[in-house]
């Protein structure tokens, strides 16, 4: 018995996942205890065992069923893509959720995964080569059309998750560096414009010096060259068309003192929150910011505020060591997995929980723009978690069985 377990179950990947989401109950309930929001943690509580339940059906799925059902969970994300932008309740700006009773679930949370899925299915056929273009566009174009989509609602963080998981799969799949280094030459640019022209034009040289290196197709290089100097000149266009709760986060983002009392509260008070926890933290349920509900609705996007307020450097720190060790954990699956389908599953998956973590803590630190992503296991939600809780059952799936090809 014990041999089995060792063999065909993932402990770590289970241990890391079981911490996680004990830090995220702990986190929650902290963040709620004084702010007459009691509630929240009980529906969390549910999620919790809901999404236990599905941790372990996915865990002991048939291997070969996750690729027969890659395709037809994926359009069956579209559907519900299109579904909530016509039936869908509003919050914070985005049709992005449905409503079932006094629960919400949000359908981009899992077209994530059913993405990865249909994508790794795509890539893993032994006609794809990534060094043709008409490949790649298919690829890109079974990336872009939920991403289309979910830009609709609007909701611009899950849309960079995307596009995020996308470039890793692509490097893992074999595309060269100069089709990895042209997909990201134009959003950098963009980026690096946001903070004036002299970022910019560093930003472009760098870029221009790397797709040279490359010594590939000097006339798409060219072309490549071009656009991202064109994206870079229409962001202030761009800019004024964006809605004015986007302009807000964008310019907050640029200087959160602008708007101290506004836009710029969050990101501010959320600094104090994590700066005040000095080495070892105030204790829990002792933190200022969390207690006296400084940050509004904090068990969401701001959770990381209260391990590094209640627990310090310390607590914070663990949080990441967990996210890095299950990464880590990841990326060793991906390697180890004999089939392509799954090592390309596996990478994915990583990529989305990586990019989650940079994001949400980023934006915690003030160090990126409040864009709505929620930390994975740790951030109050039920289809946050339950998406979570979904990639490390496949993962454990994965795990069991990395040696069928």
């Amino acid at each position: 018995m014990y041999s089995y377990l060792k063999e065909h179950f993932d402990i770590r990947t289970a241990g890391i996942t079981i911490a996680l989401v004990i830090v995220g109950v702990v986190s929650v309930y902290s963040a709620t205890y004084d702010a007459k929001a009691s509630e929240i943690f009980q529906k969390q509580l549910l999620w919790v065992a809901l999404s236990a339940v599905v941790f372990l059906i996915i865990v002991f799925l048939p291997y070969r069923y996750l690729q027969f059902v890659s395709w037809p969970s994926y359009f069956f994300s579209i559907f519900l893509l299109l579904a909530v932008l016509l039936v869908g309740r509003k919050v914070s700006g985005s049709t992005s959720w449905f409503s079932l009773g006094t629960m919400r679930l949000q359908p981009a949370e899992f077209a994530k995964i059913t993405t990865v899925l249909a994508l790794a299915t795509y890539l893993a056929r032994s006609d794809v080569t990534l060094q043709k273009v008409k490949y790649l566009a298919l690829a890109a174009g079974i990336v872009g059309l939920p991403l289309l989509l979910i830009l609709m609602q609007p909701d611009t963080g899950t849309a960079i998750v995307f596009i995020a998981m996308f470039l890793p799969l692509l490097y893992w799949a074999g595309a060269s560096r100069f089709t990895l280094i042209a997909i990201v030459a134009p959003p950098i640019a963009a980026f690096a414009a946001l903070f004036g022209t002299t970022a910019f034009l560093v930003a472009v040289v760098v870029l221009g010096v790397l797709l040279y290196l490359t010594k590939e197709h000097r006339i798409v290089a060219a072309v490549t060259f071009s656009v991202m100097v064109m994206v870079g000149l229409s962001v202030q266009l761009i800019y004024d068309r964006l809605k004015p709760y986007q302009q807000k986060r964008i310019a907050t983002f640029l200087d959160p003192n602008a708007d101290p009392l506004g836009a710029g509260y969050n990101i501010l008070q959320s600094k104090v929150a994590i700066g005040s926890g000095g080495l070892f933290g105030k204790g829990y349920l002792r933190g200022t910011q969390t207690q006296l509900n400084f940050i509004p609705e904090q068990w969401t996007d701001f959770i990381f505020c209260v391990p590094g307020e209640e627990f310090g450097f310390i607590g914070a720190a663990i949080v990441l060591l967990l996210f890095m060790a299950l990464l880590l954990r990841g990326v060793s699956i991906g390697s180890t997995v004999k089939n392509k389908f799954g090592s390309f599953v596996a990478i994915g998956l990583t990529a989305i929980i990586a990019t989650h973590v940079a994001v949400n803590i980023g934006m915690a630190l003030g160090l990126l723009p409040v864009i709505g992503v929620p930390l994975p296991f740790l951030s109050y939600g039920g289809s946050a978690l339950l998406a979570s809780m979904s990639m490390a059952g496949l993962l454990m799936n994965l795990y069991a069985n990395r040696k069928e090809y």
